[in-house]
């Protein structure tokens, strides 16, 4: 196989799911001749005559007919155009979808890709990161591939779980970034992966920042020879709390890094976790990393310094190891 993108294992991801079982189909605005905004599914509408359905611009009712068709035992595939608007389905994801299977038994095995995160001139309406939200529901299972076998792996995983899944698929790695392949140990949901060992210092991330980590990583080892391990999350709910801690058992010292914004959240949480079930382990207090706390500005200059980059994390991981 020749050199593969992130959106590249997306699509194979959708188009196995689909040969595999009839009863996946792909529901969203324009996914079909045109392929969808960012062609994930591009082709699959010839090739899966009636499974790939446009939608009207409605995330509400899009939501509302995907979670029915899946009370009855398809598996739809919902594309947002991107991960801000699902707010317009919030009701449907997570007061339907989220407690279906707790009030009546009944599962409801959908997934909604979420184009998430930002990408330099997007701006506040087309740049969110809406895991922290999702994850803060019981029902929903919430992933954040990072790389492009996770991203392949994962979609699959999700879409043969009988729960309702929001795949938070990042934008900014769509096209940037490759690989020789969709192969990888295919961890399972649920499962984070060391990506960078290391011994002074623990950096947490997820999605997009994983690779911000890895770079501030390198940039300490080049400059000062410090070891850094970069812990890739892969899923924010559920959170793997053991290998986190057990990361921290080795470093004693914790980083959290996300893009989405600062109050509460996916850092917040794991912080949190850390201090009840690890704090006899840390040298010193832990620090978290996210956006900053205003709308996401258009302007690609001051959109690269609103968002966590390797420069600041850095900067947050030198004050931790000197402290």
């Amino acid at each position: 196989m020749s050199e593969v993108t992130y959106i590249d294992a997306i699509h194979a991801a959708l188009d196995k799911a689909m040969a595999d079982d009839p009863g996946v189909f792909l529901y969203g605005q324009d996914i079909g001749t045109f392929g969808g905004a960012f062609k994930a599914t591009k082709g699959l509408v010839g090739k899966y005559p009636g499974r790939v359905l446009d939608a009207p611009i409605s995330e509400d009712a899009m939501a509302g007919v995907a979670i029915g068709a899946a009370i009855e035992g398809a598996r739809p595939v919902l594309e947002m155009q991107f991960a801000d608007f699902s707010s317009v389905a919030f009701n449907q994801i997570v007061n339907q979808a989220a407690t279906h299977y707790y009030r009546t038994g009944v599962p409801v095995p959908l997934t909604v890709r979420l184009p998430s995160g930002g990408t330099p001139g997007s701006g506040p309406f087309h740049s969110q990161s809406m895991e922290s939200i999702y994850a803060h529901y019981p029902g929903l299972v919430v992933v954040t591939p990072a790389t492009v076998a996770d991203a392949y792996s994962m979609l699959l995983e999700s879409i043969e779980l009988d729960d309702p899944v929001v795949f938070c698929e990042h934008k900014f790695l769509y096209r940037w970034l490759k690989s020789e392949n969709f192969d990888g140990d295919a961890l399972p949901i649920g499962k984070a992966r060391i990506t960078r060992p290391g011994k002074h210092a623990t950096v947490v991330a997820y999605s997009a920042m994983v690779h911000e980590a890895v770079r501030a990583a390198e940039i300490l080892h080049a400059e000062g020879g410090w070891e850094i391990e970069v812990v890739d999350l892969r899923s924010v709910k559920p959170l793997d709390t053991d290998t986190v801690v057990a990361s921290v058992a080795r470093t004693g010292r914790l980083l959290v890094v996300g893009e989405a914004f600062p109050w509460g959240g996916v850092t917040a949480e794991v912080v949190s976790r850390v201090s009840a079930d690890g704090f006899h382990l840390l040298d010193a207090p832990p620090v978290r990393l996210n956006a900053r706390d205003t709308p996401i500005p258009y302007h690609p200059k001051l959109w690269s310094s609103h968002r966590p980059t390797p420069e600041s994390i850095v900067h947050e991981l030198l004050k931790l190891l000197n402290y």
